[in-house]
């Protein structure tokens, strides 16, 4: 199956944070690929890539980046399709630096973002999922079987203080 999200990163290093977006896209059938580009050190390769994405069937673009985070807005700034950002735990200012360059995009290019760390790197294929599920069914009513079991999962739960 053609990929519909394209995950990208700005270096191999992340791919071990990564591994639960992978997860929770194959969760849910969603094909996707994964790449690593970097808007600093593969400027051109980058752009013809997301340039190329939409004729790929790439529906939905996820960037993780750490430490100065620009390849979420880079990417954004090369194609109309979604873009969601991933910021990067770094251990210099613990993923706050690439939270703060994610979201500071100028008016005209969103981005969308995401909180950093494991929440967050689910949290981007789930969106990346709700936007794919706008236009198809199946996706949608899987998503609403998901929130049901998510609700009875924290019903479920007791507490003695």
């Amino acid at each position: 199956m053609k990929p519909q999200v394209a995950i990208l990163m700005g270096s191999d290093s992340d791919a071990g944070e990564l591994k639960p977006c992978g997860e929770v896209l194959r969760e849910f059938g969603v094909p996707f690929e994964a790449k690593v580009l970097s808007a600093h050190r593969t400027p051109k390769e980058t752009a013809r890539y997301v340039e190329a994405a939409k004729k790929k069937g790439i529906q939905v673009l996820i960037c993780a980046a750490g430490g100065a985070a620009h390849l979420a807005g880079v990417v954004a700034a090369h194609t109309e399709l979604p873009v969601i950002g991933i910021p990067i735990h770094t251990n210099a200012f613990k993923g706050v630096d690439s939270l703060l360059a994610t979201i500071q995009m100028p008016a005209g290019t969103p981005v969308a973002t995401v909180a950093v760390g494991p929440g967050g790197v689910r949290n981007a294929a789930l969106l990346a999922i709700r936007i794919l599920a706008l236009r198809d069914k199946k996706l949608e009513q899987a998503l609403i079987r998901f929130k049901e079991k998510n609700k009875k999962k924290v019903l479920s739960k007791k507490v003695d203080l």
